[in-house]
């Protein structure tokens, strides 16, 4: 994920003017930052418009792009659009260049730096080491008494050739974006200076411009930024990795070599190493040529890798691959749905499996992560040796997610929560319902709101009791396996901890009760203090009645 600390400033040529500068930018999807610094020709009567009009095109572009496009391609694109709309604009309205401003743009994809700028406003970046080079080009006539005369410029012609730059940068790294109003009175080293002392952007151009009154500078425009954590899952992405097409036994990868296929698709195999016994899994072959369906890899190998609790197996990715895959702990075992195929789960397995998915939910919640795909076929079932009972791990790395992402049909249809199939975000309720679920097939061997098939959108209606398939669940915990599954997000859990509170709490679960239950049941105390009320006042009127 990609962290930034940002500061952006603009400060007019006087006060009480809009000036022809113009800069915003955007994180998009927690992976790309899109910064955009516009200075608007002055001698243009358009130019803060040609700029303001600039810094929202790149912004809303960017955020619309086509996913199979790269920074370049969109660079080049974007910047070809831009300038050919400005020009003709100024044909059309003025009959001369009107619309004309400076552009520079800074654009960071994993741990890629791509510049691109025509016109005098700069890019800059100091490394973590404290050290500042100039990363854009001053695109101006050479001649001492001509060097206010640009050579570049968006809106100049009707076509431009973009010359974009790219660099790989590191986390401590800060990237500075600026027009010529703070460079003609500060140096590079000043500037240098003041960014590493940390100052922001306002502090900065207020400092540059103290001393001159209106009118005796130009329009100062910066944005900083300096880079907490880069997006390491692109870079893993843009690895030189070979995805195989095919595979078979004896193949060796890295030293390990297949044995047999664990799935249909043959894309998870069981290898052998030393004489021990791994799992290893690759892209499908699809991948090779689809960017979706390799991102979907690399994020779930990454996510892997990450997860550290016992509920999980263990996961990780070799440094020095001759391929991309990655491997994972063999769990000896089966899952649920097998094992339960053989043996009835007991109440006291049922209450240890609630308690193990709120521990693992809770880890992958640690790490800004949810499961996804919460079901029996995802939960292994094994003994220990030397241990009463039965133990669980959690597989398939590839259903998980960051918490709050949108994605409806993510996961297996009879699990998911109603709101899932109306588009809302994966989150900690979502997944507690699909625990619940979980909890009432191992009990009961039925969905609580029958078997769902993918694209249908079902009808939620009210779900049997748990304990009116299964005699022997207790009160309490049918309570909270039906306050799981409530189809209302107000009547669910909504946080693990309540969940987890309510399972080590037996004795003060609050009572599930059925939309359709009577009075009484829901409030039997209510019900006959109410009722004896009513019994006194009838007796007392009565009394009166019969002694006047």
């Amino acid at each position: 994920m990609l962290k930034l600390q940002s500061t952006q400033y603009i400060l007019p040529k006087a006060e009480g003017i809009k000036g022809d500068d113009a800069c915003d930018y955007a994180v998009l999807e927690n992976k790309l930052l899109v910064a955009v610094l516009c200075d608007g020709v002055g001698s243009a009567r358009k130019g803060g418009a040609a700029a303001r009009q600039s810094v929202k095109f790149f912004i809303s572009h960017f955020k619309t792009r086509p996913k199979n496009w790269d920074i370049t391609q969109c660079l080049t694109l974007f910047t070809q659009h831009i300038n050919r709309l400005l020009f003709k604009e100024s044909m059309t309205q003025y009959e001369q260049i009107e619309l004309l401003t400076t552009l520079c743009v800074a654009i960071i994809e994993g741990d890629t730096l791509y510049t691109m700028n025509l016109g005098d406003s700069r890019i800059y970046l100091i490394d973590k080491n404290k050290t500042m080079r100039q990363l854009s080009q001053d695109h101006i006539m050479d001649e001492d008494n001509l060097s206010h005369v640009l050579t570049q410029a968006c809106g100049l012609s009707d076509h431009v050739e973009p010359v974009i730059s790219s660099i790989n940068i590191e986390k401590g790294d800060t990237i500075v974006l600026c027009s010529d109003g703070l460079t003609a009175l500060m140096s590079n080293e000043d500037i240098e200076e003041e960014v590493v002392k940390g100052l922001g952007a306002k502090l900065i151009i207020q400092s540059a411009a103290k001393g001159h009154k209106d009118h005796e500078r130009d329009d100062i425009s910066m944005q900083i930024f300096r880079v907490e954590e880069l997006d390491e899952i692109h870079a893993i992405k843009n690895l030189d990795l070979d995805i195989p097409q095919t595979l078979k036994v004896g193949d060796t990868f890295d030293g390990y070599e297949l044995v047999s296929s664990m799935m249909e698709h043959g894309r998870i195999w069981k290898v052998s190493k030393d004489n021990k016994i791994f799992v290893m899994k690759f892209p499908m072959a699809i991948a090779k040529e689809d960017p979706v369906a390799l991102e979907a890899f690399v994020k779930e190998a990454w996510y892997a890798k990450q997860v550290s609790h016992k509920a999980f197996g263990d996961a990780w990715v070799p440094e020095d691959r001759s391929a991309r895959y990655y491997l994972m702990e063999l769990i000896e075992g089966i899952n649920l749905t097998e094992y339960l195929k053989n043996s009835p789960i007991t109440i006291d397995s049922a209450i240890a499996l609630a308690k193990f998915l709120h521990k693992a939910e809770a880890h992958l919640l640690h790490l800004g992560l949810v499961h996804g795909d919460i079901k029996p076929e995802n939960i292994i079932v094994y003994n220990k040796e030397g241990e009463v009972g039965v133990n669980f791990k959690m597989v398939d790395f590839g259903s998980v997610v960051e918490v709050f992402e949108v994605n409806s049909r993510a996961g297996t249809p009879s699990y998911l929560a109603p709101e899932r199939f109306l588009g809302s975000a994966i989150n900690e309720t979502t997944e507690i319902f699909s625990i619940g679920v979980t909890l009432y097939w191992a009990l009961t061997g039925k969905f609580p709101y029958g078997e769902i098939e993918p694209f249908q959108t079902p009808v939620f209606k009210q779900a049997k009791l748990a304990s009116s398939l299964n005699k022997n669940i207790p009160d309490w915990f049918e309570s909270i396996i039906m306050h799981c599954i409530a189809t209302k997000e107000e009547d669910r859990y909504a946080h693990y901890s309540e969940l987890f509170y309510a399972l080590k709490s037996p004795e003060k679960v609050k009572p599930y009760y059925r939309k359709d239950s009577s009075f009484i049941e829901r409030e039997p105390l209510l019900f006959y203090k109410v009722g004896f009320f009513i019994l006194l006042v009838t007796n007392v009127v009565s009394f009166i009645y019969f002694n006047s």
